[in-house]
């Protein structure tokens, strides 16, 4: 683990984007059990989230950060905050494009704390990827962003709770390209990165992976799509042949009935297989990125900007993230 001066492992949170839920949320991380053992760090405006805190009768006080190598040891009901300036604080509920470089800069000082091997684990409240691209920024996801930014050329993302944990082929690309993306290539990284992942954040060195089909029921035999035929079932046999517990293609419409005998199902695209994990369990929903150098967890939900500065929002996702986090943390080895 990595650690700085009084011995804890660093976990950067980022607040997301400040017109939404991002900061609240991230304020209820005051009452998170890993404070005792990790140092959690708040990466936004510390007088932004102060603000909020008054605005919600949050009874935190905020520890500026200066030097990440001599982290203060909080007490109770503190939170420590590596300050960025936002430039507009009277945003809730109204994204602007006035911040939008601001709420990059909270995901490229997170990840330059990792570069910097300060930290392995971040954890990120969510942003407004409108916003962003209305202010000239090509931005899809930190799913994207993140494999970018570290130089990699293929990550996973995965969402899991309780019930379940789902994967994705193709992430945030238009329905109409994704059968193009059913590739050969692209399917056996992907696989790879799964089982990578799995045997080091999981210690399962022969995790149990349903692979969906693209096709209503499969394809139906060729009826109602080749990929299956083409595509998907021979690279689901070579991976069998190599002794690994890959099956399918199965039919999307039943095989998340089936879940708990597997450790992991890969979807061919986000609406195939998201819908049935965030309707199973929206609120303890954790979004992680394989495949990066470091931890990546993040909620399942978006800025839900009609919620923001009400105190309604639920934390659950932001608690559910972090305790995956940590839990991965114990057994990771990129670093």
């Amino acid at each position: 683990m990595i650690t700085n001066m009084n011995k804890k492992p660093l976990i950067c949170i980022t607040t997301g984007e400040p017109a939404g839920i991002g900061p609240e949320i991230c304020l209820d991380l005051v009452n998170s059990p890993h404070i005792s053992k990790n140092n959690l760090l708040l990466i936004g405006d510390i007088n932004l989230l102060q603000k909020r805190a008054r605005l919600l009768n949050k009874n935190i006080r905020l520890v500026k950060v200066e030097d990440i190598d001599n982290f203060p040891t909080l007490k109770a009901n503190e939170l420590a905050v590596f300050h960025l300036d936002c430039p507009e604080h009277e945003c809730i509920g109204k994204p602007l494009t006035a911040n939008a470089n601001y709420v990059l800069a909270i995901l490229d000082t997170a990840i330059n704390l990792c570069i910097a091997k300060k930290s392995q684990i971040i954890v990120t409240a969510p942003v407004n990827k409108d916003v962003l691209n209305l202010d000239g920024v090509k931005f899809s996801g930190h799913t994207e962003y993140f494999a970018e930014k570290f130089g990699v050329d293929k990550v996973v993302m995965m969402l899991a709770n309780d019930l379940m944990r789902v994967a994705l082929l193709t992430t945030h690309v238009p329905l109409s390209k994704v059968p193009e993306q059913i590739t050969v290539e692209n399917l056996n990284a992907t696989l790879k990165i799964i089982q990578d992942s799995f045997i080091n954040n999981f210690n399962l060195s022969r995790p149990k992976i349903a692979v969906c089909g693209l096709n209503p029921h499969a394809g139906e035999n060729g009826y109602l799509g080749t990929e299956e035929i083409e595509i998907i079932n021979p690279v689901i046999k070579r991976w069998q042949e190599e002794g690994s517990l890959v099956s399918g293609a199965y039919s999307a419409d039943t095989i998340f009935n089936r879940a708990k005998e597997f450790d992991l199902i890969l979807a061919m695209y986000h609406d195939q297989g998201l819908p049935v994990l965030k309707y199973s369990g929206f609120e303890t929903g954790v979004n992680v990125t394989l495949g990066l150098p470091v931890i990546r967890t993040s909620v399942d939900h978006g800025t839900a900007l009609d919620l923001a500065g009400k105190g309604i929002a639920s934390s659950l996702s932001l608690h559910s993230a972090l305790d995956l986090a940590v839990s991965y943390s114990d057994t990771y080895t990129k670093y």
